[in-house]
């Protein structure tokens, strides 16, 4: 009888990477938060914000990735968090990057005159902030990208073209079947059009680690070259 092959084992360099990346995360700790961009702190670090309707999920994605309960506040009422929440990211007192966690957008409950205005707040931030160097957009898989998530993509797209990343997570991943899940990834990498997508789920842990590799890399990479400019 033949012998049988050995157990497929994971490369100890990719376990590494894997526990570097979920280290750093968890050492997100809150750093400011402000009402308005002009509040901001001026930064030098990658600033990477996490975007998305107001249940999709995106406070239980920050706290699953950092591995923390209460790092972002998870609102029993979507859409009150009305603030852009700042955490600083980096071993021993250092912030070598920053998660920007912006309010979620719309749900109904929230008064149109606050909707509009903060849609022209992200839209600013999105277009303005000198040090972002990536998206994160969360959306619920059995829903797919709606109106306002691409409408953001749009409001992005020039600057992803100048280097920008963004990601789509696919929250709530557990809840969808298989076959529904490979539908709304296929779906999804056709709407975004240039960016990653991943399934994520909180639940199951699912995302997880593929997420912190990809963040964790970004930030380790040499910033984007700006184009040069044409000629007047």
């Amino acid at each position: 009888m033949p012998p049988r092959p050995a157990p497929a084992r994971s490369r100890p360099d990719a376990d590494a990477a894997t526990r570097q990346a979920l280290g750093w995360l968890h050492t997100a700790r809150f750093l400011t938060t402000a009402a308005q961009l002009d509040q901001l702190p001026a930064l030098d670090t990658p600033e990477i914000a996490f975007v998305g309707r107001s249940n999709a999920g995106k406070s239980t994605a920050i706290n699953t990735l950092t591995q923390q309960t209460q790092l972002a506040f998870a609102s029993r009422k979507p859409g009150r968090t009305q603030h852009i929440n700042l955490f600083a990211l980096g071993r021993q007192g250092q912030t070598d990057a920053v998660l920007a966690d912006l309010p979620g957008y719309g749900y109904a409950a929230v008064p149109l005159a606050d909707k509009l205005r903060w849609q022209r707040v992200m839209a600013n931030y999105l277009v303005s902030r000198a040090n972002l160097r990536a998206v994160v957009l969360m959306c619920d898989p059995r829903h797919g990208l709606k109106e306002l998530d691409e409408a953001l993509l749009d409001v992005i797209r020039p600057r992803v073209e100048q280097g920008l990343k963004f990601l789509v997570l696919l929250t709530k991943a557990d809840k969808p079947t298989r076959a529904e899940q490979a539908k709304a990834l296929s779906i999804a990498r056709l709407q975004a059009g240039g960016g990653e997508v991943m399934l994520f789920s909180a639940l199951k842990r699912q995302g997880v680690e593929p997420a912190a590799l990809w963040l964790r890399a970004l930030v380790d990479a040499p910033p984007p070259v700006p184009s040069a400019q044409e000629p007047a």
